[in-house]
């Protein structure tokens, strides 16, 4: 619902703060009094292309506020929180228009596009003039409106759901398929690199002992000639640092029998020459062992530089290529079982088509009998406003179907998260000629009084909360336009209604009467809105009833067609 309308400088309004209430509210006012621009104004907080000439003369920019009131479970709290955009149940959209014809869009604070802004205007207001209808002529919506009719949302919903299901399945099969397409590619590629890995197959650590190996081979003279010779200096050889220090521990231990506090320094010394011995007979085992052979060298080389390759490629160590090694054949596997899983998704698609396509044709149906029911209930609705010659069609025809697309066709028809139909509301207004979309209808009259027949028939199923009427009643009178008056009135009962008009017939019927006005001052033309009481629409009515001068009659016919609302 639409709460609050605050309008600055747009074009005559300088400064206007209009409050709506629920139900029927009417703008009445001469000719040129600006009317139209509280629509206008609306418009534009609705994502209406921005126009320099919609700033007053004389100001920078243009500023609209609108404060609405959004229902909980809406559509329109679903679409702003998938734009991030926080409602606790009160949506401001507000609009500014710089002279130069730069606009900014802001939605609960947050900046936002006009395109934004259109995309939300279909589930908050809808505005029937002579020219247009946000919703009503957009074919888009008509399945929707045609589904709420019939009550078909819940039938809809079921079929939306096995549809997800089928796609997820579809697009599965999708990935497989491609899969398959390089599997033998990839199973030969995995399958060489476990080769290379098994057929060296290294042990745990190997790249330590490689290496250590590797340099005692490449330097293996150089060892060799460097232990032999320590273990000559040290043991085996003339004159060595054993010999001597067997003298010297003789030498002391005759001293600590002088003295026995030499003792534990004779056996330090004892002790030292005692430990080389072991060691320079351990150095000439090395040396003695020490390998000198190429042909083993080329072994390790061969081994140490295909280890390393390995590594590189899979390492840096043994335990994370032995970890490869076990998803290579992991892989392997599933690669083996691709083919026994698309043959399990292609019987789950055609168990899931079955069930769509059986859901899809019984929805289709339904939606062609209900598209009778409603075109009749239109046509109805039509003949009460005037245009008893009217036909009206509303046309379910199945979804084109593309050349390849990621869901199958049914019965030669797109299948969609709705089923396999698009629906739009046809009309020929007048006999002999052959039914229209909505928006093609030439006259302003006639699309006026069709979309107010829609919304007449249609006033608990659409989604706008708001429905705007700006000069429905455009070459109609008497009668007729009391019947108008009373389908507006119907559709206010349902929804929250914003009405400019002309006739008295229409006006009286209104719950809230505002009245649009111009003045002048320093020479500047400013438009105004203001309500009216009781007693100032008698006063309204009668000028609309009688013109500018108003006379007992006028008044007593205004009081009759406000008591005639009662």
């Amino acid at each position: 619902m639409l709460c609050t309308l605050t309008i600055d400088n747009v074009v005559l309004i300088e400064h206007q703060v209009l409050e709506f209430a629920a139900g029927f509210n009417v703008l009445t006012g001469e000719t040129g009094a600006g009317k139209s621009m509280v629509v206008d104004a609306l418009s534009l907080v609705l994502g209406d292309r921005a126009r320099p000439d919609s700033v007053r003369s004389g100001a920078r920019e243009a500023e609209v506020a609108a404060l609405f009131e959004v229902e909980p479970g809406s559509r329109v709290l679903a679409k702003l929180a998938a734009a991030g955009i926080p409602c606790d149940g009160e949506l401001v959209v507000r609009r500014v228009v710089q002279a130069e014809g730069r606009s900014r869009a802001f939605v609960n604070g947050k900046v936002s596009t006009a395109t934004q802004l259109a995309e939300l205007a279909s589930d908050l207001c809808d505005i029937a003039s002579q020219h247009e209808s946000v919703s009503l002529t957009d074919p888009s919506t008509h399945l929707e409106y045609l589904d709420a009719f019939g009550r078909l949302e819940q039938k809809r919903e079921a079929l939306g759901e096995k549809v997800s299901c089928l796609a997820t399945v579809v697009r599965e099969m999708q990935r497989v398929r491609e899969a398959e397409r390089s599997r033998a590619e990839r199973e030969d590629f995995l399958a060489f690199q476990l080769r290379e890995i098994d057929e060296l197959d290294p042990s745990a650590g190997e790249e330590v002992d490689l290496e250590s190996e590797r340099a005692r081979l490449r330097h293996a003279e150089k060892l060799q000639s460097a232990t032999q010779a320590a273990a000559n200096r040290l043991y085996d050889g003339d004159e060595t640092v054993c010999d001597e220090l067997a003298r010297i521990s003789s030498d002391v231990d005759a001293a600590a029998a002088i003295d026995p506090s030499l003792s534990p320094l004779a056996r330090v010394v004892e002790s030292a020459r005692s430990e080389l011995v072991d060691a320079a007979r351990a150095l000439g085992r090395y040396a003695a062992g020490i390998e000198t052979s190429t042909e083993r060298l080329a072994e390790v080389d061969d081994r140490w530089f295909r280890l390393q390759k390995l590594l590189r490629k899979h390492g840096p160590t043994t335990f994370e290529l032995f970890a490869y090694r076990g998803e290579l054949k992991e892989q392997l596997a599933q690669l083996a079982g691709s083919s026994e899983l698309l043959a399990e998704l292609e019987h789950k698609r055609d168990d899931l088509l079955s069930d769509v396509a059986a859901l899809a044709r019984a929805l289709s149906r339904k939606r062609r009998d209900a598209a009778v029911m409603l075109a009749d209930a239109i046509g109805r609705e039509l003949a009460g406003l005037g245009m008893g010659r009217a036909r009206v069609v509303v046309d379910v025809s199945p979804v084109p179907a593309p050349h390849a697309g990621d869901l199958p066709s049914i019965d030669g028809a797109r299948l969609t998260q709705s089923g396999i139909d698009r629906v739009e509301f046809l009309i020929a207004p007048n006999k002999g000629e052959d039914p229209r979309p909505l928006r093609k209808i030439a006259s302003g009259g006639e699309l006026s009084r069709a979309l107010l027949a829609l919304k007449r028939v249609l006033a608990e199923k659409g989604p706008a909360g708001v429905y705007v009427f700006d000069e429905v009643d455009a070459g109609v009178s008497g009668a007729i336009a009391e019947v108008i008056g009373r389908s507006i009135a119907d559709v206010a009962r349902h929804r929250q209604v914003l009405c400019i008009t002309h006739l008295p017939q229409i006006a009286a019927l209104a719950d809230h009467h505002f009245v649009v006005g111009k003045s002048e001052q320093k020479g500047r033309t400013t438009s105004y809105v203001r309500t009216l009481s009781e007693e100032e629409r008698v006063e309204e009515l009668a000028r609309m009833i009688g013109g500018v001068k108003v006379g007992d009659a006028a008044r007593s016919a205004a009081m009759e067609l406000l008591s005639a609302r009662k």
